[in-house]
């Protein structure tokens, strides 16, 4: 999402308009939620998507269609079974797109989405709501310390709609969207290597945020990193003491240079609430560390909160394809359903 707006930022900046195609309801099976984006330019090139297929093909025939005229819409999609060779899908259901026209000569457009790109980067929740009525839309966004910038809403219609995922509400005399730029959690990546790198752009493209740590200050820059939400370096001995304190919500990611420093963070990481504590290694590796925390007084219950060797068994052995394991399973866990069958330090 930092991406789009960024694009979206840019295209507004030196003169030219754009439509933003947001899913804003979707029922039955549908390739993509509430929130999916696809941006269309002016030169018809798009960024991002809103499932694919033949809806995506229409919704960017209409989408430029709208930006040559200056105007904004809803429009709904149908896929139920009885028009799958004409939608050219299999699932059944629909989705609801709102087109947004984005006139650059609207200086208040960039500032709310600067404030988004902003929230992006921070940690904590925070929402994206737009107000869209017959004259067209006005957008704000919502985050807990500076509350609902950019829009007039009461805090009791707003409220209901602050969740994990967008949510529509159809009011007499307009309709608000509030969909989540940032989720609960911050992945700490403790290692800068191969692997990490990787990571850490899988991470980005699925809307986690990222924390990159190593006490290497060669390995933690932007050049390798220009998507972590912070960078920090020091001893991996004071590495949790360093990035302050880990929450419940939070995942605890660990793939250090060395099997000493991947212990002396694994150790720290026992002690916090972490929803998620992996540590890269060969099952040798994982058997050895095993021994060493339950001679460290580590409960078995405590070791087996370890997911380690880190990932979902694919088979990947390349950086990146290791990274991709990794990232599968801190979606899985942020979607609440990671399965603990067999690949972590208790077994």
């Amino acid at each position: 999402m930092k991406k789009l707006f960024a694009a979206l930022l840019r295209e507004l900046g030196e003169g030219r308009g754009t439509v933003l195609c947001s899913v804003v309801a979707s029922h039955g099976s549908t390739p993509r939620g509430a929130g999916a984006k696809m941006l269309v330019l002016e030169n018809g090139q798009t960024l991002g998507t809103v499932g694919g297929g033949a809806v995506e093909y229409r919704a960017g025939q209409l989408a430029a269609e709208l930006l040559d005229r200056k105007r904004s819409r809803f429009e709904a999609y149908r896929l139920s079974a009885g028009e799958t060779a004409d939608i050219g899908m299999i699932c059944g259901g629909g989705v609801r797109i709102y087109f947004q026209y984005f006139d650059p000569a609207d200086s208040t457009c960039c500032n709310i989405l600067a404030q988004a790109i902003e929230l992006l980067d921070r940690p904590g929740p925070s929402w994206l709501v737009t107000a869209m009525d017959a004259e067209g839309w006005h957008m704000g966004t919502f985050d807990r310390e500076h509350g609902l910038r950019g829009l007039d809403v009461p805090v009791e219609r707003l409220e209901p709609l602050l969740g994990s995922r967008g949510m529509l509400a159809e009011e007499e005399t307009r309709t608000l969207f509030a969909e989540p730029l940032t989720r609960p959690g911050t992945v700490y990546l403790f290692g800068a290597g191969h692997v990490a790198r990787a990571l850490a752009s899988l991470l980005s493209m699925t809307d986690f945020r990222t924390v990159v740590y190593d006490q290497r200050e060669h390995a933690v820059t932007r050049a390798f990193f220009p998507d972590a939400a912070g960078l920090l370096t020091g001893p991996f001995s004071e590495a949790l003491v360093r990035t302050g304190a880990v929450t419940a919500e939070d995942y605890v990611v660990i793939m250090t240079p060395g099997h000493q420093a991947d212990y002396e963070v694994l150790v720290q990481a026992l002690r916090t609430p972490a929803k998620y504590i992996g540590c890269i290694g060969s099952r040798k590796k994982i058997a050895a560390t095993r021994e060493r925390l339950l001679a460290d007084s580590f409960s078995p219950a405590e070791i087996g909160r370890v997911h380690a060797p880190i990932g979902l068994p694919i088979g990947g052995e390349t950086p990146a394809e290791v990274a991709v394991s990794v990232a599968a399973q801190l979606i899985a866990c942020r979607s609440g359903r990671l399965e603990k069958e067999g690949n972590h330090a208790a077994d």
